[in-house]
């Protein structure tokens, strides 16, 4: 049987036994419980990342932002959909165009504004070749081509939004009518029509104030003459010349000769053929002006007022669109012109972006000459007076105002931080609602406020020309602080924010909807419907609907269109529409508000007044009280990195990005950091130095700067590194102490003072330097003497007899050594290939490989104590020493042989460097021949220069060089050790920790002589035995196998296991209290600790003798490099050798 298809709605009709709600209830207390052990999970890996808790942000550290703005996902169909068609289509049309406005705003402002302020910059004119300037102009030709193709979208757009307007308010009468236009003033469209007007006028002045742009683009012209008159010289086809000229030509007509605002407003408006007329169209033209009059009304009363949001821009677009106004009707209302120039009184100036300032007066003279003739000389004098007295008053009030707005902003913090930081009451929550707006809105107004000074302040001067106060620029800089103050007050607490704001919002819609509802029974009320009335209605559904829902851009557009048609007919009275005003301005603000608050705090602009940054510099080195206040001031200078990267004139916005980090960072280098070292350096040596007569210092006489504060920063972020000042003091001081230390070694008390009184006074954490206290000296010492004093030889002995007897004696002393050690090599050979030594050996050889498993890959010290003890059985000689004692000093006399080879070759050095240092310059020494030939000097005093360039020439190789006599007598008889008919030296390594406790013997044996009173055999060093030990080591290859015994950790392991049972024995017996054999323990202890200690100081001698003989590479990877070295120079000498025959290798 086929079942039945069940209806989509069966669960509804469904019987409920409650056992869902359970089940749902479980899953919630789950999902609860995993939120919660989450939420402490997250919190603890923020703790333990960084130490502040709860919901501070960092501005500095923080790799992530929170960002607000609520993002539209319905269409703008999918939003106006009311039952009214006509005017659903009014509005969508006027609402698609508004937002194709913003659009191009926005592409403006990021992408076109900043790729053509930027052109130019990060090379400077001493940097740059012939040729440069072109190749940056042929870069920018395609970004001026999208600048082009943007500027004919914008022409489109401002024609579309003039027809659109003009068709719905037509003053023909046979034209059909679309709505009933009798109190519909859509007054959005004409504030983004002036928008979009704005972006033209701006662009027309960045192009107008750019001096470089328009010389490169002279160059560039100049450049493609050249390639015209002879285009195979640079590889183009002629045929694509001609084209690319024409756009050139193109370009330069419609963008770099001014004229981008006036080709817009000289477009034709009235299409022919009966189309839309405009020019003629008497209703649209009393509109027109109408909305502009209403906008200006609404901006004079806000501007230069406290309470001041975007009137100064909307006032740049009324000025626009007064101008389009006129272009198209060719009426001009006198009053109204002289109300717009007046404006300049309270306003001399506006910023448009970035430096680029604007004149309204001059503005309104240079597009509209004939209705400048309508005002007298001295009314156009009087604005420009006025801009220069305007300048004076802020000069002289400008720390005052800082002063002021000091204290509103830090009250403005504080009244943040608190509200903030207060639970939420739930009784009192549309209250605390209304509050926090009003902070967040004050906040905001603080921004807009000091953004508008400091800008209008900084481009006035620069653009008049004139010198600004150092006054001036300290108070400037210290509102581009405040500035940044407010823009990290916001982001340290951007959760509670972010939580604040959707609720305002929906709080503001909550007061909004309201409103209209009111309205809206007004009109359901009146029976009497009509054509008109219906439209309101609608309007006012629409404005309804779209109000409920996220509050993004698209819905208030379209909330503020359904207005403009929603209050005609005196739907709202006056008390309750302004109200409705006020709310729709907040929920613009508050919707908006991380954005705009971000837009006011950019401090891009100070790019192009990076002039006064050392100024600043030099001011919070003064007040080093307030040094905290660094990192508000790279902050701001760090705004400009995301507007250079829409650079395009280089082959990389980040060359432009590297030459503005470089700039800034020399700048602070020279101004601060390093003026902070010096001062720092010299403050303690002074400190250090007061036992002497130096100025005075008494603190109430001459004052005192505590630099300290600069210590208690936290790191500065600039670019992608962290600026910190303690670290870099720190590593001056380092630097320079062990520097002068290595100077003059008898200092080093003095440095080291100063060290710890860096430490104490600026809490400094310095690195010790771990230098000599005195200079290093090899010296050798005679072994007995019968007189009361021994007979040493150093270094500087040597350097001595090398300038005495000359550099022969060095090759003499080097031949005598390698004689010398072949007759002792022969006899090391002799004793390793002794059958008894060899079986002892191999069996010790044998042993090891077989325990060294069990016994944690370490050499057991019973065994080398065994073979010590079993080779005295072999014989003694008259004077009491073994075989091994004998073989010991052999390998002493080997090791002393090798050091007598290294002192004669840094006696060499020393020579060498004494003589050479009276030449100036070693990296650039002059040809004193070729100076001779060319003063045409005698015969023979060329051949004394020839002789002079010869000798300098030898020092110079040989003070930087040196001969590696070691290296030489490795290589001489490595082949030999090495070879396969010595395969019984292999057993060497096996010997060496019998050798070495026999040395360890010998040496206790030897110090504890030097006390007695016959001191025959006494000595208290012979370091000999570790460099020959490491010496034979290197020639058998065979520091791996002697590594792999781990000796010396064993006998560590021996030693410290004794010495902590004697240790425990001695714990028991003094609770004993028998004191001979405590006395025994204490003996025992001593001679345990001294053995112990002798094997540490072999350890590390024999550490330190290897490194001479390179114990980092095995003779395979040595050969390897060698091989490599050889290749190398064939290479280099003669790349034709490689074809040549091998030669016979040499026997030796």
């Amino acid at each position: 049987m086929a079942l039945e298809t069940l209806s989509p709605d069966w669960d509804f009709d469904r019987f409920d036994d409650g056992s869902q709600k359970i089940h749902a209830e479980v899953q919630l207390k789950n999902y609860g419980k995993f939120l919660e052990e989450y939420t402490s999970q997250l919190r603890r890996i923020e703790d333990a990342l960084d130490d502040s808790v709860g919901d501070v942000w960092d501005f500095k550290l923080d790799p992530i932002a929170l960002k607000l703005l609520p993002y539209e996902q319905s269409s703008l169909l999918e939003l106006i959909n009311t039952e009214n068609k006509v005017l659903n289509k009014v509005i969508t049309v006027y609402a698609a165009l508004c937002c194709e406005i913003k659009k191009l705003k926005y592409e403006a402002e990021t992408k076109f504004y900043n790729g053509l302020l930027f052109y130019g910059e990060g090379a400077t004119d001493s940097s740059m070749v012939e040729g440069d300037s072109q190749i940056q102009m042929g870069r920018f030709i395609s970004f001026l081509q999208e600048l082009s193709c943007f500027v004919s979208r914008c022409y489109e757009v401002v024609m579309n939004v003039i027809h659109q307007l003009a068709v719905l308010y037509t003053s023909n009468k046979n034209a059909p009518k679309i709505i009933v236009t009798t109190g519909v003033h859509f007054q959005t469209m004409y504030e983004h029509l002036g928008e979009l007007l704005t972006v033209l006028l701006t662009l027309d002045e960045i192009v107008d104030n750019h001096a470089t742009l328009k010389d490169h683009w002279t160059m560039y012209k100049r450049l493609l003459k050249s390639v015209h008159h002879n285009p195979s010289k640079f590889g183009i086809q002629e045929d694509k010349l001609k084209p690319f000229e024409k756009l050139l030509l193109k370009l330069e007509g419609q963008l770099l000769d001014g004229m981008i605002f006036q080709a817009c407003i000289e477009q034709q408006f009235d299409t022919l053929n009966g189309g839309v007329a405009v020019s003629k169209n008497s209703t649209f033209a009393e509109e027109f002006a109408h909305s502009i009059r209403t906008i200006f009304a609404n901006v004079e009363a806000k501007l230069g007022e406290p309470s001041e949001i975007d009137q100064r821009d909307k006032y740049v677009g009324i000025c626009g669109l007064f101008v389009l106004h006129f272009q198209i009707f060719r009426t001009v209302d006198k009053k109204f012109y002289k109300s717009l120039l007046d404006i300049g009184k309270k306003v001399p100036a506006i910023t448009l972006t970035a430096n680029i300032i604007w004149f309204a007066d001059n503005f309104l003279i240079q597009k509209m000459p004939a209705a400048a003739k309508l005002l007298d000389r001295r009314s156009h004098h009087a604005i420009k007076t006025q801009r220069e007295s305007f300048l004076q008053q802020k000069a002289q009030l400008l720390t005052k105002e800082m002063q002021s707005y000091y204290v509103f902003v830090s009250s403005w913090m504080t009244k943040m931080e608190s509200i903030l930081s207060k639970e939420q009451r739930m009784d009192k929550f549309a209250e605390d609602l209304s509050n926090r707006c009003n902070v967040f809105i004050q906040g905001f107004l603080y921004a807009y406020s000091l953004s508008t000074i400091i800008k209008t302040t900084m481009n006035l001067y620069m653009s008049m020309q004139k010198p600004m106060t150092k006054t001036s620029v300290k108070a400037l800089c210290r509102l581009v602080e405040l500035l940044k103050a407010i823009e990290h007050t916001f982001y340290r607490r951007s959760m509670v924010v972010a939580d604040s704001v959707t609720h305002i919002t929906q709080h503001l819609q909550h007061q909004a909807l309201n409103s209209i509802s009111i309205a809206k029974k007004r009109v359901i009320s009146d029976k009497k419907y009509s054509e008109q009335r219906l439209d309101v209605l609608s309007a006012l559904v629409l404005a309804e609907n779209t109000l409920n829902g996220p509050s993004t851009k698209q819905r208030r557009l379209i909330v503020s269109l359904a207005l403009s048609v929603g209050t005609q007919l005196k739907t709202f009275k006056d008390e309750e529409l302004l109200p409705l005003q006020v709310v729709m301005k907040k929920l613009d603000l508050i919707s908006e508000l991380k954005e705009r608050v971000r837009t006011q705090c950019d401090c891009c602009f100070l790019y192009w007044h990076r002039a006064v940054f050392p100024i600043y510099l030099d001011d919070v080195y003064d007040n080093a009280v307030d040094a905290s206040r660094l990192q508000y001031m790279f902050s701001a200078l760090r705004d400009c990195v995301p507007a250079m990267m829409h650079s395009r004139h280089l082959e990389s916005y980040e060359i432009l990005l590297e030459c503005y980090d470089k700039e800034i960072m020399e700048v602070l280098n020279e101004h601060l950091l390093d003026k902070l070292c010096k001062e720092i350096e010299k403050d303690l040596r002074l400190s250090v130095h007061t036992h002497l007569k130096l100025d005075d210092r008494n603190p109430y006489r001459v004052g005192m700067k505590d630099l300290a504060h600069f210590f208690s920063l936290n790191p500065i972020r600039f670019f992608n590194r962290f600026i910190d000042i303690k670290v870099y003091v720190t590593h001056y001081l380092d630097k320079t102490f062990y520097n002068l230390t290595t100077v003059a070694l008898h200092d080093w008390a003095t440095y080291s003072e100063m060290r710890n009184l860096a430490t104490q006074r600026y809490g400094l954490i310095m690195t010790e330097a771990h230098l000599p206290s005195q200079t290093l000296e090899q010296i050798f010492i005679e072994r007995t003497s019968n007189n009361k004093h021994l007979n040493t030889i150093n270094i500087r002995h040597i350097a001595n007899s090398i300038r005495t007897h000359g550099t022969g004696i060095m090759n003499t002393t080097v031949n005598f050594t390698y004689q010398f050690l072949r007759k002792k090599f022969y006899i090391f050979s002799q004793f390793m290939y002794d059958e008894h030594i060899k079986s002892r050996l191999i069996k010790d050889i044998r042993f090891f490989r077989e325990v060294k498993d069990q016994n944690d890959h370490k050499y057991p010290f019973e065994r080398a104590e065994k073979f010590n003890r079993g080779i005295r059985k072999l014989g003694i000689t008259p004077d009491g020493q073994s075989y091994l004692d004998q073989f010991r000093q052999l390998i002493s006399q080997i090791g002393n042989a090798m050091g007598y080879v290294r002192m004669i070759r840094s006696g060499g050095l020393h020579c060498c460097s004494s003589a050479i240092r009276f030449v100036p310059d070693l990296e650039d020494i002059v040809n004193f021949e070729e100076l001779v030939k060319e003063e045409g000097l005698s015969e023979e005093t060329q051949k004394a220069a020839r002789q002079l360039d010869s000798v300098l020439t030898d020092l110079t190789r040989n003070s930087a060089e040196g001969t590696e006599y070691f290296k030489m007598l490795v290589d001489v008889f490595a082949p030999e050790f090495r070879s396969p008919k010595n395969m019984h030296l292999r057993n060497f390594y096996i010997i060496v920790p019998p050798l070495t406790l026999n040395f360890v013997e010998h040496s206790i044996s030897c110090k504890e002589k030097l006390n007695k009173k016959n001191k025959g055999g006494a000595a208290f060093t012979d370091d000999g035995f570790a460099m020959g030990v490491a010496y034979i080591l290197k020639l058998l290859n065979q520091y791996q196998e002697f590594d792999s015994l781990h000796w010396f950790q064993s006998v560590r392991e021996k030693y410290v296991k004794e010495i902590r049972a004697v240790a425990k024995q001695q714990n028991v017996q003094s609770t004993n209290q028998d004191e001979k054999l405590l006395q025994t323990m204490n003996l025992t202890h001593k001679r345990l600790e001294v053995c112990l200690q002798e094997f540490e100081l072999l350890y590390f001698s024999l550490s330190s003798a290897r490194i001479f003989f390179r114990a980092d590479k095995t003779a395979a990877e040595e050969n390897q490099e060698k091989k490599e070295r050889e290749e190398e120079s064939v290479k280099t000498s003669n790349g034709d050798l490689s074809t040549a025959a091998p030669a016979d290798p040499v026997v030796k």
